[in-house]
């Protein structure tokens, strides 16, 4: 130890703890404790923690902040794959993907596509009247 070092005396944090264990979920334990996407939820059960401890620890560290968007990046991207490979359920896959931004929508045209059901143009006379 360097002269003006201080040593860490305690225990560590809960936040320090809890960053610790957000980042071994992110990067596997989130399939071994039973989830089949990672996701905020699961990482509050993983910690023991209630949902909202989460965004509580992510205002106050940009490292959990971050570790939450890889969560929920990581989510997103085994949500695509698994909904294209047909291994996950369809609809909830898209529920799911429906909080990452992605809609269903539908165009309706109420033109055909030659131009036979679009309205004729009228011709309006004007008429005065005969004195």
């Amino acid at each position: 130890m360097t002269k003006g070092e201080k040593k860490k005396i305690g225990r560590p944090s809960e936040l320090a703890d809890c960053l610790v264990k957000a980042k071994e979920y992110l990067l596997g334990d989130y399939e071994t404790f039973g989830d089949v996407v990672p996701s905020v939820a699961g990482l509050a059960c993983y910690l023991g923690k209630h949902k909202s401890s989460m965004y509580s620890y992510a205002e106050q560290s940009k490292e959990f902040s971050d570790t939450l968007e890889a969560i929920k990046t990581l989510q997103e991207n085994k949500l695509i794959n698994g909904g294209l490979t047909s291994s996950f359920n369809p609809t909830i896959t898209k529920l799911m993907l429906s909080n990452h931004g992605y809609s269903e929508k539908q165009k309706i045209d109420h033109q055909s596509s030659d131009g036979s059901m679009s309205p004729k143009p009228t011709r309006i006379e004007l008429v005065t009247p005969k004195e």
